[in-house]
C-alpha cells in the first residue's frame, strides 16, 4: 500500500498543477518522473512506484532515466511556467514537486542515504529554480547543490509547451576563464604546493616559448604531455581540468575540453577493435586534454599494447591539438612509461601528489561545507579527524574523495535527522553535527 504522506505529495502536485492550468497527462507523467529519479538505484522500487503512481512496473527504468536529470535542473512544465512569468505558480509547483521528491523515499522499505540525498537535490533544484522565499517550503531542507550527471541526456517526455529553448538563447554566453583566472584557481586548491609550482613553471615555459616563436627566435621542442602520479582524491582530475584550460588560454589547444577515460574505455573485447575504441576516445578529446586514469592497467597484455600503438601515433598525428595526461600510482606509472619507448620520449614530465594532511582534509572539508552554505560544529570537526586518523595511510588511502564522500554522508544524515521538523530553523538547515558523520568509515 502506498504511504499516506506519498498519496498527499501526489495529490498536492495534481492539485497545485491543475490551478495552473497544467495538462493533467503531462503532470502525472512529469511527477512519476520525479519519483523514479530519485529512486532509480532502489533495488524492487518498480512495484511500488508502479502503484503510486498508476503506471506499468515495466516503464520504471525509463521513468528514473528522465527523472534522474531533475538533480540538476527544472522539470518541463516548471520550466514552462518560469518562461512565461508566471512566478506564484512556479513557486507552488516547485514547493509541490520538492515535497513529491522528500515523499518519494516511501518507496524504499528501508530508505538509504543515496536515497535521501537524491531526494535532496531534486528539490534543491526545483526550489531554485524559482528563487523561493522563506518559509515556502517547510519541511524541505536546503541540500547541497549536486554536480551535474556525468552523461546525462534525459529527455523531456511531456507535451507541454515550453520557452526554454528561447530562454537559454537569450541568455549570455559566459566567457571563457582567462589564464590569469585560471592560475587563481589553481593557487585556491588546498595543498598540493609542490604541484602548483610545477605548473606555474611548465605554463610559463610554454608561455615563453610562444613569445620567443612570435618573434622568430627557434623554440626548443617542449613536451605538453604529463604524467600524475599519487593515490586517488589527490587533486589530480581538479588540476588535469586546470591544466586544460591553461593550455587553452595559453593558445595551444582550441577548446581545451577535459575527457577523461581509462582501460575500459579504450580497449575491446577482439583484437583489431581495441584500435577504433581508442581512436574514437582521442576523437572525442582533439582540441584538448585525454586524462587516461590508471593508464598503467594497459600495459602488459596484446590489447593494452594495441591501445597504447594507437595513442601514440594519434598524439604525433595531432601533435598540436592534443595533449595526453596519463596518470596512476608512482610505481606502477613508472612502469609503464618504460614499457614503450614512444612514451618514454613523449612524457618528459612527472608531477607527483602527495597525500594531504590531516589539516588540509579538514580544511577541504569545511571548504565543501562553505560553498553549499553548511557549518560543522566543533564535535562535527573532531569526530571528522577522529575518522580522518583511523584510516590507513595505505596505497589507495581516499584522500579528498574520501572527505567528499563524508561530507555527502553528512548531509543525507543531517536531512534524516530534520525529517519530522516541519519548520528548521535558518541554523537547523545549516548545522552538521558530530552525529551527522558516520561512527566509522564502511571498508569499500
Amino acid at each position: 500500500m502506498t504511504a499516506p504522506r506519498l498519496v498527499d505529495a501526489i495529490a498536492a502536485v495534481r492539485s497545485v498543477a491543475a490551478a495552473a492550468g497544467l495538462p493533467a497527462d503531462a503532470v502525472a507523467r512529469e511527477g512519476a518522473n520525479v519519483a523514479a529519479g530519485v529512486c532509480a538505484d532502489v533495488e524492487g522500487a518498480s512495484g511500488p512506484w508502479a502503484e503510486a503512481f498508476g503506471q506499468s512496473p515495466g516503464g520504471f527504468g525509463a521513468a528514473a532515466e528522465v527523472g534522474r536529470a531533475f538533480a540538476s535542473e527544472r522539470t518541463p512544465l516548471l520550466a514552462s511556467l518560469v518562461a512565461a512569468g508566471r512566478t506564484e505558480d512556479a513557486r507552488s509547483y516547485a514547493a509541490a514537486l520538492a515535497g513529491l521528491a522528500a515523499e518519494a523515499c516511501a518507496l524504499d522499505p528501508d530508505p538509504t542515504l543515496a536515497c535521501i540525498n537524491a531526494a535532496g537535490f531534486v528539490a534543491r533544484a526545483q526550489l531554485n529554480a524559482v528563487a523561493p522565499q522563506p518559509g515556502l517550503t517547510p519541511g524541505v531542507p536546503d541540500y547541497v547543490t549536486p554536480p551535474v550527471p556525468a552523461g546525462a541526456t534525459a529527455t523531456a517526455t511531456t507535451t507541454a509547451p515550453t520557452a526554454t529553448a528561447a530562454a537559454t538563447a537569450e541568455a549570455p554566453v559566459k566567457p571563457l576563464p582567462t589564464l590569469p583566472e585560471l592560475m587563481a584557481q589553481l593557487d585556491a586548491l588546498v595543498g598540493l604546493r609542490a604541484v602548483k609550482d610545477q605548473v606555474h613553471r611548465q605554463t610559463e615555459l610554454l608561455r615563453i616559448n610562444i613569445l620567443r616563436k612570435e618573434k622568430g627566435l627557434k623554440t626548443p621542442e617542449v613536451s605538453r604531455h604529463l604524467v600524475f602520479v599519487g593515490n586517488p582524491g589527490t587533486g589530480k582530475s581538479t588540476v588535469a581540468r586546470l591544466v586544460a584550460g591553461i593550455y587553452r588560454a595559453l593558445g595551444l589547444l582550441e577548446k581545451g575540453q577535459l575527457v577523461e577515460t581509462d582501460r575500459s574505455g579504450m580497449v575491446a573485447g577482439y583484437v583489431g577493435q581495441t584500435a577504433l575504441k581508442t581512436a574514437d576516445v582521442v576523437k572525442s578529446a582533439t582540441g584538448g586534454v585525454l586524462f587516461i586514469d590508471e593508464a598503467y592497467a594497459l600495459a602488459g597484455d596484446d590489447f593494452g599494447s594495441e591501445a597504447i600503438a594507437t595513442l601514440l601515433k594519434a598524439m604525433e598525428d595531432h601533435r598540436d591539438e592534443l595533449v595526453v595526461i596519463a596518470a596512476g600510482y608512482p610505481d606502477e606509472m613508472e612502469k609503464f612509461i618504460t614499457s614503450n619507448p614512444g612514451l618514454e620520449s613523449r612524457f618528459g614530465t612527472t608531477i607527483t601528489f602527495p597525500d594531504y594532511s590531516e589539516d588540509e582534509l579538514v580544511a577541504i572539508f569545511r571548504g565543501a561545507c562553505s560553498d553549499a552554505d553548511f557549518t560543522p560544529t566543533s564535535g562535527c570537526v573532531d569526530r571528522l579527524q577522529e575518522l580522518i586518523r583511523a584510516e590507513p595511510r595505505n596505497k589507495g588511502f581516499g584522500n579528498a574523495r574520501l572527505v567528499r564522500n563524508l561530507f555527502e554522508a553528512a548531509v543525507a544524515r543531517q536531512a534524516w535527522r530534520l525529517r519530522k521538523k516541519q519548520s528548521p530553523t535558518l541554523d537547523d538547515l545549516r548545522r552538521l553535527q558530530a552525529d551527522d558523520l558516520p561512527d566509522q568509515i564502511d571498508p569499500p
